[in-house]
């Protein structure tokens, strides 16, 4: 479980995060809300990129805040970005070599069969040893999570991981991120623009805006909100 309490973040004079305090349970669990609202800052506050005011992270019980960034990496928490981070030139091997390395597990002896465990989880073992700039958009992505998983962490962030796929491929993706928490024993915070992916992935949902909670709370009755409702679901750009 992830539990937040009273984190602030502010840049200059704005203020990106409000006093949040929320839980996210066990499982896998959504984050939405308009652009601007807060998400991607709470995901590089969670995991080092920026650094709160006030406030507290736990992981499982332990204040992910008050370790550096290398630290939270080896507790087991890991992140994709919007943006593809995998080297084109590499191979998809290499690339989530590359990400196992930096969670401090370099020189396992079981590192090889880990990484290839990421890649068979997520389809892409039959192509390991291509190019990652030579493949098509879903597997590009899916190399993105392969990075996150590879040696099964504790909590994996998940910022828009299907972005700019069509509908079938983000199907194919929520299909594998609705098998992390069973199958590999990690938490999921899933923030994406597509609605359908949210609600089909994720047992729960947390609403922010202007950094602020709206609600959380099982996804169905999350959903059925009046303020979630008028707010981000009544329009079809309105949810971020």
């Amino acid at each position: 479980m992830i539990r937040v309490t009273d984190l602030t973040v502010r840049f200059g004079g704005v203020t990106a995060i409000d006093h949040l305090s929320v839980e996210f349970p066990d499982g896998t669990c959504g984050l939405v809300g308009p652009n601007g609202a807060g998400k991607s800052t709470f995901f590089n506050a969670i995991s080092g990129f920026v650094r709160p005011q006030s406030g507290r992270v736990e992981l499982n019980g332990e204040d992910l805040l008050a370790l550096p960034d290398f630290r939270r990496v080896r507790r087991g928490v890991r992140r994709t970005f919007q943006q593809e981070q995998s080297i084109a030139e590499l191979s998809v091997f290499d690339n989530v070599l590359l990400s196992y390395e930096h969670s401090g597990r370099i020189g396992h002896r079981r590192q090889r069969d880990n990484i290839m465990d990421a890649l068979a989880f997520t389809g892409l073992d039959a192509v390991a040893w291509r190019r990652v700039g030579g493949l098509p958009a879903r597997e590009r992505r899916l190399t993105e999570i392969a990075r996150a998983i590879a040696g099964r962490p504790a909590a994996v962030l998940l910022d828009e991981p299907a972005a700019g796929l069509p509908e079938p491929e983000s199907r194919h993706i929520g299909q594998i991120i609705r098998r992390i928490p069973a199958e590999l024993g990690a938490q999921v915070v899933l923030v994406d623009h597509d609605m359908d992916l949210v609600s089909s992935s994720c047992t729960n949902l947390v609403v922010i805006d202007f950094g602020r909670l709206v609600a959380a709370g099982d996804t169905p009755s999350v959903l059925k909100d009046e303020r979630v409702l008028a707010a981000y679901i009544g329009t079809e750009d309105s949810v971020a």
